[in-house]
């Protein structure tokens, strides 16, 4: 086995966590790919992969071979889909903040796959900010600032977001007519998983934006968790259209405030600049620009492509 071979093996090892169903996928007798293995190991001069009787996973070292392994392989893989015209195929691995996957880009996924069916998306929920290249991941959505200049961002839509409450809520506090009547309130608090401070509330006024921090009995880092507590009426707080679109139908919560609304906050795709732009990842990139295009009038497209993305702290996502 040629050592291209053997680094989809170990790759395929370490994805299913087992030298058995590796054996499997790859139509390989078990014996070959403990052999294979072996002589890698003994090529490269360290341990790869801890085994135990139930699972296998990999050393320090083994991670980090696995990570130049899916570069190299994915280079090669792009190359030769360039110069041969084929459609973009492949594992895409993807990083998304789950409420804005969950409203934007699952709906239209069966069709995008549909249209791309040798690609297969492996896609992790999460709010922090993870190493891109470390963790082996293709591209990410982030909604709100950025803050690390390794990454390459576009813009891929604008929400629109507003303060609001319950009716409850307003009838124990009464409803503010201005930002200067907030002093008696208080808030749901979104906490940064980052730093562990909680959000100020934001107001536009005219070209100026004034932060304002209010106390809260109620301090979360969910996206669910902080809806849950804004349903409750335990207190005000800053949300995007989408997530309360229903509930403002419906009459369960009220917006306030509405001349000095919340700015409207930024939806990224980033990627890190070292890595090159795949076909899959650059269809995936257009794609998911036409689905937030599409599934809200609150998400403002700016173009193919949209701009570059703003350095700065990174906010928690709501």
């Amino acid at each position: 086995m040629d050592r291209l071979d053997a680094m989809r093996l170990y790759t395929r090892i370490v994805e299913r966590a087992s030298f058995t169903q590796a054996a499997h996928d790859m139509a390989l007798p078990r014996s070959t790919v403990t052999k294979v293995i072996r002589e890698l190991e003994t090529r490269l001069g360290v341990r790869l992969l801890q085994r135990t009787t139930r699972v296998v996973r990999p050393t320090l070292d083994g991670e980090a071979y696995y990570r130049r392994c899916l570069a190299i392989l994915d280079d090669i893989e792009d190359a030769e889909g360039a110069f041969s015209g084929a459609q973009p195929k492949g594992v895409l691995r993807v990083e998304v903040q789950g409420t804005l996957a969950r409203h934007f880009l699952l709906p239209g996924l069966p069709a995008f796959l549909e249209r791309h069916p040798q690609i297969e998306i492996q896609m992790s929920e999460s709010d922090r900010w993870v190493d891109l290249v470390e963790e082996g991941v293709d591209c990410a959505l982030r909604y709100g600032k950025l803050r690390d200049s390794e990454l390459v961002a576009r813009k891929v839509a604008t929400l629109q977001r507003l303060t609001c409450a319950t009716p409850g809520y307003l009838e124990r506090f009464g409803t503010p007519a201005g930002i200067e009547e907030l002093g008696s309130h208080q808030v749901v608090g979104l906490r940064s998983i980052t730093t562990g401070n909680v959000t100020p509330l934001e107001f536009a006024q005219g070209e100026q934006v004034k932060t304002l921090s209010l106390p809260s009995v109620l301090s979360v880092t969910g996206a669910e968790s902080y809806l849950a507590g804004i349903r409750l009426g335990l207190g005000l707080a800053q949300v995007p259209y989408f997530h309360v679109e229903n509930d403002l139908k419906t009459g369960a919560l009220v917006s306030i405030l509405p001349d000095s609304p919340p700015p409207p906050a930024p939806v990224w795709m980033l990627w890190h600049r070292t890595r090159q732009l795949s076909p899959r990842v650059r269809v995936f990139l257009e794609w998911a620009a036409q689905e937030f295009a599409a599934r809200s009038a609150q998400a403002q497209p700016l173009g193919e492509w949209g701009e570059w993305g703003e350095w700065g702290e990174g906010a928690p996502v709501y």
